[in-house]
């Protein structure tokens, strides 16, 4: 018996447009079973796949730019609908178009539009991310209803010079140029501060939060991915926002404790095996 189109939509459905890295813990990687452990159907979109992370001295990819239009009209033809569609790296201009097509395709008034714009770090680039691709992240500003850019990643988008003693009234400046042209939720992680790290959380209504936890160990690949992804999947479930940032910190550094623990390498990323009981736990 041929599956009516509905069918495929009676479960939490979440479109994930981002790279592959077959080790160090990081991107779809950690998306799908992240997402899976909150009870939510991660449906990956690759944008590049990569041997392991660029964290590492060797490294191979492949760009999936050309292979990408088939997601959306293989998925059109079927009937998919989702309850998020979220982005993070992107390696091409032309996937920045496929973004804005696709929740063009896929969006509604119940979608959530979550914008990872992975870019950089420290104040720099990526190895493999282009200045070109970088100018033209600011397009999805258009269509975000939440985006969770590091503090590098939040100067980009607005232009600003990377300060990583900013203050906290300067990351409020910053974070409201983010919504100019779109109201929404911003998160801006990872800002160290007296050995804390801190996540400023500006919401669609202007109001501020806050939230930090004990810096601990050295900075570890991957930790991004998996602070957004849970953000993800916790806005998904319904949880306001200022509750999904404090549950993905917590998992953030429950899971940095155990690699800690196991002594395990910074390029390695983060254990989530070893700790995805916490959501499990911690989603209805």
């Amino acid at each position: 018996m041929k599956p009516n189109q509905t069918d495929h939509n009676r479960q939490k459905k979440a479109a994930v447009i981002n790279d592959y890295s077959s080790f160090g813990r990081c991107s779809l990687a950690v998306a799908a079973p992240l997402l899976s452990a909150m009870r939510v159907q991660c449906c990956p979109v690759p944008t590049a796949i990569f041997t392991n992370h660029t964290g590492f001295e060797t490294f191979s990819w492949a760009d999936c730019t050309d292979r990408m239009d088939a997601y959306i009209n293989d998925w059109l033809a079927i009937g998919l609908r989702f309850s998020a569609i979220a982005s993070g790296f992107l390696a091409s201009e032309k996937q920045l178009d496929f973004v804005l097509r696709f929740v063009q395709k896929f969006g509604g008034e119940d979608t959530l539009v979550m914008i990872d714009p992975v870019m950089g770090d420290y104040g720099r680039l990526y190895r493999t991310f282009h200045p070109e691709v970088a100018a033209g992240m600011r397009t999805l500003l258009d269509v975000a209803d939440v985006m969770t850019p590091n503090l590098t990643e939040a100067c980009i988008l607005s232009g600003r010079p990377y300060d990583p003693k900013i203050s906290e009234s300067e990351l409020s400046g910053l974070s409201a140029e983010l919504c100019l042209t779109r109201p929404k939720d911003v998160v801006i992680s990872g800002i160290e501060h007296g050995g804390e790290l801190l996540n400023f959380v500006r919401s669609r209504t202007g109001d501020i939060d806050v939230f930090s936890v004990p810096k601990i160990g050295a900075d570890r690949s991957g930790t991004g991915d998996v602070f957004a992804t849970v953000i993800l999947g916790a806005l998904i479930n319904g949880e306001p926002m200022a509750k999904a940032v404090r549950r993905a910190a917590r998992f953030v550094s429950a899971s940095v404790n155990r690699a800690e623990e196991m002594r395990l390498p910074l390029t390695d990323g983060l254990p989530i095996e070893e700790t995805l009981p916490l959501l499990w736990s911690e989603t209805e």
